[in-house]
């Protein structure tokens, strides 16, 4: 079967035009935050003035910045570069910290951003199982610090195996888990190719995702990037549904790496932050349940209003 590229897929979606209720949230002086952006991002290596002003121009008033280690800082910013723009701006960033689970100097690395001020662990983007001894070490870690993690699920490439998942989060219940990238999201269908990376069209109910973010408290689901996109545009009849039942536990991030909220010079050939925000706006049932997603459960989560 063909395998839809994030390239085909983000040349061929449809553009999503603004719906009146994002209007009406766009104009009100309300929070909002983007559970996943990285510095020195994208083609052009986002300058950190630019990620600013995009970030301000999509009314984001607090950011996670996702931060990179090993093979991830030839495409975006590492933790010192995280830290050093969240000491600029401390009232609009707050970091993750990143290490490789595969060196044995990823607990020290973990360790060290969480005591300079990290609150979760992430983006962990690396060539591992998801149920890896490796990705065991950290998990305990995350248990012991009582911080999440936000792990990025490609078939056969990052944390593979997640049909183990289930498992994993049995085992650490005390741990909340942050599900990312294509292979999470294309499991909210239960008849999915594991190699179509962005499926297309209707949505088979029963998939992994679906189940886990119903049946397990300690996941939720990130809807930054392409592979967000795509969950809640291919069937948008399903996304309503979808976004309904797990209006708890689904946060909102925009991953895009364009430079100034509007498309200039992105991968994608447009803003990722500027059409996820509209596609979500038209697809949930009130503005309490946007404001949920893009804000309440991430600060929840996060405990940003104890801070």
């Amino acid at each position: 079967m063909f395998n839809v590229t994030r390239r085909n897929f983000v040349r061929t979606i449809s553009a999503l035009a603004a719906s009146p209720l994002l209007a009406a949230a766009s104009t009100e002086a309300e929070p909002r935050l983007d559970i996943h952006q990285h510095t020195r991002y994208g083609p052009k290596r986002r300058s950190d003035q630019e990620l600013v002003a995009h970030q301000a121009y999509h009314r984001v008033t607090t950011t996670v910045l996702q931060a990179g280690e090993g093979w991830m800082l030839s495409e975006l910013g590492d933790n010192a570069s995280c830290t050093a723009l969240q000491a600029d701006y401390p009232d609009r960033f707050v970091r993750f910290a990143c290490a490789d689970p595969a060196e044995s100097r990823a607990l020290d690395v973990l360790r060290g951003n969480f005591k300079r001020g990290a609150i979760g662990f992430g983006e962990l983007k690396f060539h591992v199982a998801v149920d890896s001894p490796e990705m065991h070490r950290v998990y305990k870690l995350a248990e012991e610090m009582g911080v999440p993690l936000l792990i990025h699920f490609q078939h056969e490439t990052y944390n593979t195996g997640i049909e183990r998942l289930e498992g994993v989060l049995k085992e650490y219940p005390k741990v909340n888990f942050i599900a990312h990238a294509q292979t999470w999201w294309g499991n909210i269908g239960a008849d999915l190719n594991p190699l179509m990376l962005y499926p297309k069209g209707s949505v088979k109910p029963g998939g992994l995702s679906d189940r886990l973010l119903a049946d397990y408290p300690n996941i939720y689901g990130d809807l930054a990037g392409a592979s967000g996109l795509n969950a809640i545009t291919r069937d948008p009849d399903f996304a309503r549904g979808f976004i309904e039942r797990h209006r708890r536990k689904l946060i909102w991030g925009s991953d895009c790496d364009c430079l100034d909220g509007k498309g200039t010079s992105g991968s994608d050939g447009f803003c990722l932050a500027e059409r996820s925000l509209a596609a979500l706006s038209k697809l949930v049932s009130s503005h309490a349940v946007f404001r949920q997603i893009t804000y309440e459960n991430g600060a929840a989560l996060l405990r940003l209003n104890s801070r």
